[in-house]
């Protein structure tokens, strides 16, 4: 069995039992590990294990640097990097500007000095072992320019850069300028082949690997397309394998595909190892680094992953990307699906079925809904939830007085954190605005990924999660609570387990 054949049998349904397929053994252990072979990374032998990036400081300079000290890749996170005073003290992040440019420029500034202080760091606890990468999501705001200017401050620091979430086309010309390598994330074959042929065949050389991230497993961010069903994944391995036939066609044979989303136990991916169909292959993990000692995250956060149950991390599309997410269903989530489904369709002028007035706003204008529509209103409002706000859709969302303060603040209060955001209609180019109103069934993704690593309460703030973190409560490795070095997460994760 392919790793990857049960995906076609159920969302999130396990890669594989315990006794799998493929045999395994605990006395197998120590072979396993003398024959997980070393991957060229960034110009330099590494064991194949790669730090996932994630975003807002939930990987740093001490993660990555302990990562590349085992010989690994650390990663640290270019997305809102935290910064520190003169002795060494966090910087709280606070924004003064009056206007939305303003204070975008203040997060630009800010990445680019937080990036630069994580590049020092992992510079100096890697001790020259293993590589450093630094991971950007392109969609984010500025986000150019923040790599742009980590790179030019942290010469010699930053091996790598990874970077997914949009079509970063401009990433190789800009590792190429700085003489460093790209790692470009992508879900399908044909954003690869895309990639290529406009922007990366000029820069060939620099192409340090191809990261394949399972939209339907990773954590955060997911690639998943308008013509994939959310509801039914597929089986990673002909899409690995597609993207490496491409990859030979174009003279990428030596390059390594990094599979990401949905790696726990390598035992579970040796039919990929040493396999022609697939290539040179590493393996990133994004959610169990976030349970390691240096881990920057906060422990009730590393408290909450160990008691995450299977199905407990729910596929959704509430960022104001517009892209799917994978987050921790939890108070946060929850109560997002709740302001969604209290929505009803209106129309401002009295159509055949939409018949009955809802009058709304000062002057109690009337806006036409259904007669049903009309009766749940009646009962959302005596539930409390009086307010009624109005979607880019021609649809009313139902919230009570305090949330609807809530989403009209932070909304005034945009600071820029994303390229484009529906939640907020902020653009960070042109006219700055991307013409559309304004979406209240979506949130402030800076702040509250800002507020869950600054240690709030986190049932109430967004939590990114891989599928797989139920295995944390599961996995022996971890049994009363134990939370490994990153160094011992290595040597266990080479052993297959």
């Amino acid at each position: 069995m392919r790793c990857g054949q049960s995906y076609t049998k159920g969302v999130l349904k396990a890669l594989h039992s315990p006794g799998n397929s493929l045999g395994y053994r605990p006395s197998m252990v120590h072979s396993f590990q003398d024959n997980l072979k070393p991957v060229v990374i960034s110009g330099v032998e590494c064991h194949p294990i790669i730090e996932g990036g994630k975003g807002i400081g939930a990987t740093n300079g001490k993660s990555a640097g302990a990562f590349a000290a085992a010989g690994a890749v650390g990663t640290f996170s270019g997305v809102n990097a935290e910064r520190y005073d003169a002795d060494g003290n966090p910087i709280p992040v606070a924004y003064h500007g009056h206007t939305r440019r303003e204070r975008h420029e203040e997060l630009v500034a800010y990445g680019i000095e937080g990036g630069v202080a994580q590049a020092k760091i992992a510079h100096e606890i890697s001790n020259g072992q293993g590589r450093i990468h630094m991971n950007i999501l392109w969609e984010m705001g500025g986000a150019e320019r923040v790599l742009v200017g980590v790179l030019e401050q942290a010469k010699g620091l930053v091996h790598g850069v990874t970077c997914g979430a949009g079509m970063p086309y401009k990433l190789a010309e800009i590792a190429a300028h700085y003489n460093i390598y790209y790692h470009p994330i992508v879900s399908s074959m044909r954003a690869f082949r895309a990639l290529w042929k406009r922007a990366y065949s000029n820069h060939k050389d620099r192409l340090g690997s191809v990261v394949y991230e399972d939209p339907w497993l990773a954590g955060g961010h997911n690639g998943l397309s308008n013509n994939e069903d959310p509801t039914k994944p597929q089986d990673p391995y002909p899409r690995v394998v597609e993207i490496r036939r491409f990859m030979n066609e174009v003279g990428l044979a030596d390059v390594p595909i990094v599979m990401a989303g949905g790696a726990w136990h390598l035992k579970d991916w040796a039919d990929w190892l040493d396999n022609p169909e697939v290539g040179p292959i590493a393996f990133q993990f994004g959610t169990r680094p976030l349970l390691t000692e240096e881990s920057p995250i906060p422990q009730r956060w590393k408290n909450k992953l160990l008691s995450i149950r299977k199905g407990d991390v729910f596929l959704n599309r509430f960022s104001p990307t517009g892209f799917y997410s994978s987050a921790v269903n939890n108070e946060f989530i929850q109560e997002l699906r709740a302001r969604n489904e209290r929505q009803v369709e209106y129309a401002m002028e009295q159509t055949g079925y939409l018949s009955e007035p809802y009058l709304l706003g000062p002057r109690k204008r009337p806006h036409y809904v259904t007669p049903d529509d009309l009766t749940r209103i009646e009962r959302w409002v005596a539930d409390g939830y009086t307010e009624a706000l109005k979607t880019p859709d021609e649809t009313l969302i139902f919230v009570s007085k305090s949330k609807a303060d809530e989403i009209v603040k932070d909304q005034i209060d945009c600071m820029g954190c994303l390229s484009h955001c529906r939640f907020s209609n902020w653009k960070d180019h042109d006219d700055y605005t991307t013409g559309k109103k304004a979406d209240p069934r979506s949130f402030c993704i800076q702040k509250s990924l800002q507020n869950i690593i600054t240690g709030s309460d986190v049932n109430h703030e967004l939590m990114f999660s891989g599928h797989n973190a139920y295995k944390f409560s599961e996995d022996p490795f971890y049994s009363n609570g134990f939370i490994p070095t990153v160094g011992q997460l290595v040597e266990r994760i080479r052993t297959g387990e």
